[in-house]
């Protein structure tokens, strides 16, 4: 079968500085000088990758022997990518196939043309690199000063216009009626009891539906539950993503309690920003929140338990279910035996044996509860409110100018003690000596915040809490856990002693 020439031709976009598709035909038809040919077209196509279906269809043709020569305008119509290039002059060789680029004059049939065509091809990918990368950079240092990126506006706000530094942008706008069902599904979902479905459920009855007008589903809640725009950011944000280590661009001066945030996917970071937090990039946006934080923490702390979004399941064998932990290696301690006979075991030692001695002896799950029970009485004599104390401790601006000073201060130590790594023998004494002076000061500013935080009283609260604890026999088990949840963060136990982590 006779062999025909070939010229392929491709355009990723239509603008008016690139060459059309038929421009480049013009332009291998002079070099053919009046030869029969076959065109091979794409267009809206990337030049990254082989994935065209013209130019796979050149391909076959050339591995069943019909093309003689292939023809293109310009090296980087065929490809960008040095290994596709590669195997595609291996290609040409193996079934003796010519390549011809018009405007730059390749003879693949001389070592010094196979060379010229690599180095090319090289700097095609180069520029093309680049050019990424400057997107990429321009993308951060502007997502860092809280421009608006992009991207579908979130169920619950509206855009305007806004200027930042004098370059306009665009900021979100509460859009009232969206708001209240978002405040809703935070609301709900935040009650210990309810589970994904119980939402789903109540949203779907009330015909609310995805943006792309599909049924309001489990991974759409998902994401009104962790997305950071909504809250008003203030320093629990902030320590709660600091901890999940996700990198924070702005100072924590900036959590102010009003403004909601941007998430960004970390650089180079593989991660679902759905899933982990870790490496994420948090900012401070121009627009208000308008969940509160301790509501927004409530439902976060309870996606991040449940990670797999089960519903919720309703616990019937203690009020202290999910507080009790290991004292000897941090792992949850589980309820054990009969109705009669109840005891605490380590879920560590039940799986790793070797890795953990368990509680010591015999942790009966009755004598831990009425330990628990009798500290929350004399705790609560201590204390004068719950929900009251910290709603007043936020509205007091010494207390959130502490806890930002609290922040830097951890910032400095922390890029300290990274120092220390490449630091010279001369520079580790004095590095170390400026981390206990900073760390001093992160005493002393520990300790004033917890007394600011101590300072207020709420005999509503008080007669609340009192009434539950006093006729606790008889408290339904879901209210003993809200009792619980309210005033104790973990309670690490052993046979030999109970400690117990207060949020007081």
């Amino acid at each position: 079968m006779e062999r025909t020439n070939a010229i392929y031709a491709r355009q990723s976009v239509d603008k008016k500085d690139s060459i059309s598709i038929d421009s480049q035909i013009e332009f291998c038809e002079f070099e053919l000088k009046g030869e029969q040919y076959k065109t091979y077209k794409d267009k809206g196509y990337s030049g990254k990758n082989t994935e065209r279906p013209a130019f796979q269809e050149l391909v076959r043709n050339i591995e069943n022997g019909l093309i003689s020569k292939v023809v293109v305008y310009k090296l980087d119509r065929i490809s960008r990518s040095i290994m596709d290039f590669a195997k595609m002059i291996e290609m040409f060789q193996r079934y003796n196939v010519e390549f011809v680029s018009s405007t730059e004059k390749f003879d693949t049939s001389t070592p010094m043309g196979r060379a010229m065509l690599n180095i090319c091809i090289v700097f095609a990918q180069l520029e093309r690199e680049t050019i990424q990368q400057r997107v990429t950079d321009s993308y951060y240092s502007r997502s860092q000063k809280g421009f608006k990126m992009g991207g579908r506006t979130p169920y619950g706000y509206r855009k305007e216009p806004f200027s930042i530094e004098g370059i306009r942008t665009q900021r979100y706008v509460i859009e009232p009626s969206e708001a209240a069902l978002i405040t809703q599904m935070f609301e709900m979902y935040a009650k210990p009891e309810v589970s994904y479905r119980d939402v789903v459920k109540v949203m779907t009855e009330l015909g609310i539906k995805t943006y792309n007008g599909k049924p309001f589903m489990h991974t759409a809640l998902k994401r009104f539950l962790k997305n950071p725009v909504y809250v008003m950011a203030d320093m629990d944000i902030y320590n709660f993503y600091k901890n999940q280590g996700t990198i924070i661009e702005s100072d924590p001066a900036d959590f102010a309690g009003t403004n909601g945030c941007y998430y960004y996917t970390g650089r180079g970071n593989a991660n679902d920003k759905e899933t982990s937090y870790e490496g994420q990039r948090l900012v401070v946006a121009p627009h208000e929140g308008f969940i509160p934080s301790d509501l927004w923490m409530i439902v976060n702390k309870k996606l991040k338990v449940n990670k797999q979004y089960q519903p919720a399941r309703k616990v019937s064998n203690s009020w202290l279910a999910g507080k009790m932990k290991c004292g000897r290696c941090g792992y949850a301690l589980k309820v054990a035996g009969v109705d009669t006979y109840k005891y605490l075991t380590c879920t560590m030692r039940a799986e790793m044996t070797s890795r953990c001695g368990g509680t010591g002896g015999p942790l009966r799950l009755p004598e831990v509860e009425e330990l628990v029970y009798n500290a929350m009485v004399e705790k609560l004599s201590s204390f004068q409110t719950l929900q009251e104390r910290k709603k007043s401790a936020k509205a007091n601006p010494k207390l959130t100018a502490k806890q930002a000073e609290l922040a830097r201060v951890e910032n400095e130590i922390e890029n300290l003690i990274d120092s220390l790594k490449s630091a010279g023998s001369a520079l580790v004494s004095y590095v170390n000596a400026e981390i206990e002076k900073l760390d001093v000061k992160r005493r002393s500013i520990t300790q004033e915040i917890v007394t600011l935080t101590t300072n207020s009283v709420s005999s509503e609260q008080i007669e609340a809490i009192s009434n539950y604890l006093d006729d606790w026999d008889n408290v339904s088990l879901d209210d003993k856990r809200r009792v619980v949840d309210g005033l104790i963060i973990k309670v690490n136990a052993t046979y030999e002693d109970v400690q117990i982590q207060w949020k007081l």
